[in-house]
């Protein structure tokens, strides 16, 4: 099919025209190329913006300055999200062979401290898996106990098996890669009790009333429900946010960068520095402490 697309793109005298055939077949191969599916819509929706902007025009060198300029000026994205932008579209650039349409990424230099405005506290965190219980959503507050205890991505929630919580260690395939994560003992202890009182008896311990394993918009959606009883700030409640508490909890203790990447499953060390940047306050408190002026 690629070759008949292709071969359209030079009947029209080589137009660089994104069409709907064009994105279907991209789909088609990111997902031959076993990418997560959370990882090819996200490569889709951005390549839509690009589309939305191009309108009827061909994709040209210059129309993609334009496009780099319009959305940081006009739609005020952050580089960090402009350059998602551009990656999706430089892999497609790729894929069809269209060679020179490329731009490059802007250089973000890395930030040494983190929003406080995100930062999710120990006692915040408690205070979710409280109201859950108080809510009569015992399912969702273990699943913010075992994200935040084992620092899992809301993905890795379907490895929870019957199996692996008796066995007190889980095996992780995520992204291409594979590792074993221990389960803490007093979760261990909770998620048998979950599993005996519902009758769960193989396979994925965290699903829905279909049987289906939970995904990520059942989790998130139940987690912002929790702000109101909470008073926790609304950008403080995502799923993701409980695997950067174990991250800074995990280092605190154990002051071992190396050790938690494995723990996290990075491939990077620079990925998992993000993870535990100090806030703003704790890097003034750092700096005023140097005692240099």
């Amino acid at each position: 099919m690629l070759k008949n697309v292709k071969k359209e793109r030079k009947d029209k005298n080589m137009l660089h025209i994104i069409t709907e055939q064009i994105l279907d077949e991209y789909r088609k191969h990111l997902i031959n190329e076993e990418k997560s599916m959370a990882t090819v819509n996200k490569y889709i929706c951005d390549i839509k913006k690009l589309m939305d902007f191009a309108g009827e025009n061909e994709i040209t060198k210059k129309l993609m300055f334009d496009f780099k300029e319009y959305l940081r000026v006009k739609k005020k994205y952050k580089l960090s999200s402009i350059n998602s932008f551009l990656i999706a579209a430089n892999g497609l650039f790729k894929y069809l062979e269209w060679y020179g349409l490329g731009v490059k990424l802007y250089h973000i230099q890395n930030e040494a401290f983190a929003s406080k405005k995100i930062d999710l506290s120990m006692q915040e965190y408690r205070k979710l898996v409280t109201a859950a219980m108080r809510k009569g959503k015992k399912r969702l507050a273990m699943i913010i106990k075992t994200l935040c205890s084992m620092g899992l991505r809301i993905s890795e929630l379907m490895f929870i098996t019957v199996e692996s919580v008796i066995k007190g260690e889980v095996e992780i395939y995520c992204k291409r890669k594979q590792r074993k994560a221990l389960i803490p003992s007093s979760l261990q202890k909770l998620l048998l009790e979950y599993i005996k009182e519902n009758d769960i008896q193989s396979g994925v311990v965290f699903r829905t009333s279909n049987g289906n394993a939970v995904d990520r918009s059942n989790v998130w959606k139940e987690m912002k429900a929790l702000r109101e009883e909470t008073e926790v700030p609304e950008e403080k409640i995502f799923p993701h946010n409980l695997r950067h508490l174990f991250a800074k909890t995990f280092y605190k203790a154990s002051k071992d960068i190396a050790k938690l990447a494995d723990v996290l499953g990075h491939s990077s060390v620079e990925t998992t520095r993000r993870y535990i940047m100090t806030t703003y306050e704790e890097y003034q408190k750092q700096i005023d402490n140097l005692g240099l002026v």
